[in-house]
């Protein structure tokens, strides 16, 4: 397990991100795509729903044994929270109160990420839009791996580690690879982050902050439904650098796993990417790339597996814009 596995290099080509181009040809092959483009009216009311439920759950952990609430933090605050953390997603594209909202959109991200414990859904709209415009972009796209971590994680040991530790890389890479001024909703979302802590702790001591905290940790971390950090763009195949999966994890984390139709379509909630899912298979004509489980993918990453990075040149206007294709390889191969 612990053998090297790859090199670290980058295979070039020079072909852009496809969806923009894919967005185009398949609004015009099917204009009631645009129908689709609405807020979720439920949305508010399942993180609603989730942001008591961890409030309930705090009350009862509190005269827990440490295993045991160590346990409810993986199996049950880590499910939660990762699935409010995709609801956070989902809003940051305004489908909570739609795109005449922003304003109400963003205060309400601010709410869904209380029971995450830090301050993270302002933060994560910031960068989340350079994510879809520039999709790989080196230097841009902060959820691609640095070399480093493709220098240092490059054994299924490592790896291993690297799933564990995915909280930290997704905190700590935009402060490293872009990093931008801090904003002022960024600051209210951490004053409101570090009030509703306070409340939590006077009301109810330590352990209900510990659950909340480690619900974040363990369910962002390696865990099942974290399998989507992995599936979405990670090359399994050659040439393909967004993936689809369509297994019952949607039900509790927005339908992220429809990913090749977000990216296509990123101002449809998460609520109707499955009524894309038909158009774009049609559309695709041999692009679009399914998955298996979750699981599989955890599995797979700690072998050879691949990321897709675009490289950056600047147009007349001044305006980076994706130009360049490199295939980041963070597998190293044994010998070098």
């Amino acid at each position: 397990m612990g053998n090297s596995a790859g090199r670290s290099d980058f295979e070039w080509v020079y072909t852009d991100q496809p969806h923009t181009q894919r967005r185009k040809e398949m609004l015009a092959k099917y204009p009631a795509i645009k129908a689709l483009m609405r807020p979720d009216p439920r949305l508010k009311w399942l993180v609603l729903g989730m942001v008591l439920a961890q409030l309930l759950a705090c009350w009862l952990v509190r005269g827990l044994a440490w295993r045991w609430l160590l346990f409810w933090a993986y199996t049950f605050g880590g499910c939660v929270n990762h699935s409010l953390t995709l609801a956070i997603h989902d809003i940051s594209h305004n489908t909570a109160f739609g795109t005449g909202h922003p304003a109400h959109n963003r205060w309400f991200a601010v709410f869904a990420n209380l029971p995450l414990g830090v301050p993270y859904a302002s933060s994560f709209k910031k960068y989340h839009v350079d994510h879809h415009r520039y999709l790989g972009g080196d230097g841009l796209d902060v959820d691609v791996p640095t070399r480093l971590e493709g220098w240092l994680f490059c054994t299924p040991a490592r790896k291993l580690l690297w799933l564990a530790l995915q909280p930290f890389f997704y905190s700590l890479r935009p402060l490293c690879v872009h990093p931008k001024a801090m904003t002022r909703m960024e600051v209210f979302n951490a004053l409101a982050q570090l009030a509703a802590n306070a409340t939590i702790f006077t009301l109810w001591g330590l352990k209900p902050m510990v659950y909340l905290l480690a619900s974040s940790l363990l369910g962002l971390g390696l865990h099942p439904i974290s399998g989507h950090f992995v599936a979405e763009h990670y090359m399994f195949l050659k040439g393909h650098e967004t993936y689809s999966y369509y297994g019952p994890l949607n039900w509790i984390t927005f339908n992220v796993g429809y990913h090749m139709e977000h990216h296509d379509f990123p101002s449809i909630p998460g609520c109707n990417l499955p009524l894309v899912c038909g158009h774009g298979r049609r559309a695709a004509t041999g692009t679009l790339a399914g998955g298996g489980g979750t699981w599989g993918r955890l599995w797979a990453t700690l072998w050879p597996f691949s990321r897709a990075d675009h490289g950056m040149a600047t147009c007349s206007l001044g305006v980076p814009r994706a130009e360049g294709k490199a295939t980041w390889h963070t597998e190293c191969l044994a010998g070098e």
